[in-house]
């Protein structure tokens, strides 16, 4: 499975809530509870010392501006904030500490479960009540929150590993979409009305959209040798990364150099994901498709959309933060025989090659046959996988000045489909009410697809945190 290179690890921030009407010991032991736990489960904790507040705890005004002094200074580092109340806690302390940091990251909520037979006043902890109030603050403060599955959960408990790591996804998906820069590649098709987009409103949004001419592109392309280094090693990891037999070795030139060009503008403009420009100026004028140089960069977890579907990439690259895993822009595309519950999600294509059980580069069949076959090599096509499987759909809605869109779950199945390009059969439930749901909305017929279970995390994220218009298909 693709990897980020050198992965930083997370840094969380924690308050450590107390009150000293309750059993204060709880406090201490809690916090070193709760700094193991995060530590096992992948994270580096910043948080007040003992030498720093009661127990490292935080119950007054001044404790809660020395926690917030101590998240200001790591403002550019912390990802997230978990609060842990060990007993009641105060929860004035808590709130003021998250509007004192200044801090815009997720945070999630955490209360440690009574112990049948330990209900007296040594040890009776009441972080049930408690959790309430904390939670009744930072809705007047304004500040929003994540809840744990259950209501009280112990930090060393099954449920709390999974909801960590639930929520270091969400982390991921609020922190990977503030900041992002966006490369467009060329100008949209002209018959693809249904993917324009707002520039104006993914700026809003802090996401920045960097464009160039396709003209730009392939004058980089003529001034660029066949032995250019940075051609040949593109060449060598196209061959090594899909069969290329039977494909004619220009085009494989053109491909490589089309990679190479387009690698150098992204690390130039520092932009992470991409959409490019493809029907059908490329095949025409170029003579190639340039599904392989997406493809690769989508496997890469470098997010890479066809058509110029800028809010379609930004899908991808959500799920691709939720995952960690390689992102794909389908069509909804056919039915599947009678079952309501299942369509054909198609490509013709730039799937990544996670996506396959078997691929191979070949050349467009739709395209061929307006520019001719010879012009159009450089798909990848096959036989997407079986698996679980997450959808998401972004959308700028200029009208209402938002962004909005939908995210799901479902899975992609063995039936067998005799199809060309990148395909395969999907099986959501209660698919009408989706499909009905685009088209009253309007929404575009291109989603986001990726080999996960995540659609929790992308609408947390991007609803409570981000305040986009999302719908969630719940199954």
């Amino acid at each position: 499975m693709p990897q980020l290179a050198n992965k930083p690890r997370p840094k969380l921030g924690l308050i450590v809530g107390n009150r000293g009407f309750f059993p204060d010991h709880l406090a201490a032991t809690g916090r070193e509870d709760m700094l193991r736990i995060l530590e096992q489960g992948g994270a580096d904790v910043i948080a007040l010392t003992p030498e720093e507040s009661k127990f490292g705890a935080v119950e007054t005004f001044e404790e809660a501006k020395r926690c917030a002094a101590l998240f200001r200074k790591h403002r550019d580092a912390l990802d997230g904030v978990v609060v842990t109340l060990p007993n009641f806690g105060d929860e004035r302390a808590i709130a003021d500490t998250l509007r004192l940091s200044e801090l815009s990251v997720p945070v999630l909520i955490q209360a440690t479960p009574d112990t049948r037979g330990k209900m007296t006043i040594r040890d009776r902890r009441d972080s049930f009540c408690g959790k309430m109030s904390a939670c009744n603050n930072l809705m007047q403060y304004g500040i929003p929150y994540s809840l744990t599955t259950l209501h009280t959960e112990d930090a060393s408990s099954p449920e709390f590993a999974e909801d960590l790591q639930w929520f270091l996804g969400v982390c991921r998906v609020v922190r990977g979409l503030k900041g992002l820069r966006v490369g467009s590649i060329g100008a949209r098709p002209a018959a693809f009305n249904t993917v324009r987009y707002s520039e104006k409103l993914l700026e809003a949004n802090g996401i920045s959209v960097i464009t160039i001419d396709l003209s730009e592109i392939l004058g980089r392309i003529e001034r660029m040798k066949d032995d250019d280094p940075q051609a040949r090693a593109k060449l060598e990891a196209m061959q090594s990364y899909v069969s290329t037999r039977d494909v004619p070795a220009p085009s494989l030139m053109k491909m490589a150099k089309l990679g190479a060009v387009v690698d150098g503008w992204m690390h130039e403009t520092d932009a992470t994901i991409s959409a490019v420009q493809c029907w059908t100026a490329l095949e025409e004028y170029f003579g190639v498709v340039p599904c392989t140089v997406m493809s690769m960069m989508s496997n890469n977890l470098m997010s890479s959309a066809c058509e110029v579907d800028i809010a379609g990439v930004v899908g991808m690259h959500a799920l691709r933060l939720a995952s960690e895993t390689p992102s794909a822009l389908l069509d909804w595309n056919n039915n599947y025989g009678e079952d309501p519950n299942k369509a054909v999600c198609f490509h013709c294509s730039n799937l990544p090659k996670h996506f396959f059980a078997d691929f191979k580069m070949d050349f467009q069949e739709i395209i061929a046959g307006t520019v001719g076959k010879l012009n159009t090599f450089g798909t990848v096509v096959g036989r997407v996988k079986s698996g679980a499987m997450t959808y998401a759909r972004v959308s700028t809605d200029d009208r209402a000045g938002k962004i909005r869109g939908y995210v799901g779950g479902g899975r992609f199945t063995d039936d067998p489909l005799e199809t060309f390009g990148g395909a395969g059969v999907v099986e959501i439930p209660r698919l009408q009410e989706l499909l009905r749901f685009i088209c009253e909305r309007g929404f575009e017929h291109h989603t986001a697809a990726n080999f996960s279970s995540v659609s929790a995390q992308v609408y947390e994220a991007t609803t409570k945190y981000l305040g986009w218009d999302m719908y969630w298909h719940k199954a």
